[in-house]
């Protein structure tokens, strides 16, 4: 049983824990009360600094630019979705592709798709050059990317030699040591680069398309770009064939079938040559 004298010390000490409850629920009070303010103070920054980026993203096109989203609206916007930004299972998005993946796709007459295949094929393009320059345009404003030069000669002042080397180097394991493409896996190929223009071979080397990969800045300078164009243009898309007939220009795999073929027969016709001399 608890004595008298143990009474008011149990009272006592209710008494002092009551000022300790109202210092913990002033702490917690204060924390909220700042917790509140830094809230209020996140929000007031936004709202004066949103206003500024709102307005950089909605910045008016260009003439150029206005024209080719009419054109994207009717033709492209199916597949890539209202602004460009992909339909699942359709077309991919097409923010940050930049003007040169379009001015290949487009003005090669690869896009439109006309259906879902392993790889698109070239074909008579839809759109003129100027309207494949205003979609060009368009999707270039709406999220950037590689740009083609300005002008259709881009090889003028390219070095065929440098260029040759160069090819050899990093495209004629795909396209063929005579440009004439070649099989990839999964039904895809490398496409013959006869009939690509400068611009659409640049832009080839900018954006990368289909399997091939992509030749930046970094890796291929302006200049060798110009060396490469110019080596396909002035010496590939010649009939310079000193060896006589060329197999379709798909380098030493034809040549070595032609040679095995030819060679078989020969000692087939020289096996039975000798035996019936003998």
């Amino acid at each position: 049983m608890t004595s008298e004298n143990d009474r008011p010390r149990g009272l006592l000490a209710r008494l002092r824990g009551r000022p300790a409850a109202r210092s913990r629920g002033r702490r917690r009070l204060g924390a909220a009360v700042r917790l509140l303010a830094a809230l209020a103070l996140a929000g007031g920054a936004y709202t004066l600094f949103a206003p500024g980026a709102q307005a950089q993203d909605s910045a008016p096109l260009s003439g150029a630019a206005a024209e080719g989203k009419a054109l994207f609206d009717v033709s492209c916007v199916t597949c890539h979705g209202r602004n460009a930004q992909g339909v699942e299972g359709r077309g991919p998005s097409l923010i940050g592709v930049g003007a040169a993946s379009v001015e290949f796709q487009v003005s090669s007459g690869r896009m439109p798709l006309a259906r879902q295949e392993a790889q698109a094929h070239r074909k008579p393009p839809l759109f003129t050059d100027e309207q494949t320059r205003q979609l060009a345009q368009y999707i270039q404003e709406l999220g950037g990317g590689p740009v083609v030069p300005e002008g259709d000669n881009l090889h003028e002042e390219g070095n065929v030699a440098a260029g040759g080397e160069l090819f050899r180097i990093n495209c004629s394991q795909c396209h063929a040591f005579g440009g004439g493409g070649g099989a990839l896996s999964s039904g895809k190929f490398a496409p013959s680069l006869r009939p690509a223009s400068d611009r659409q071979i640049y832009a080839a080397m900018l954006s990368g398309p289909q399997n091939m990969p992509v030749f930046g800045d970094n890796q291929l300078r302006p200049d060798q770009k110009a060396d490469i164009i110019a080596y396909i243009q002035e010496t590939l898309k010649h009939d310079q064939d000193p060896g006589g007939f060329n197999l379709g220009r798909y380098g030493p795999s034809t040549e070595g079938l032609a040679i095995f073929l030819v060679g078989i027969v020969a000692l087939v016709f020289a096996s039975l040559w000798i035996a019936g001399k003998s």
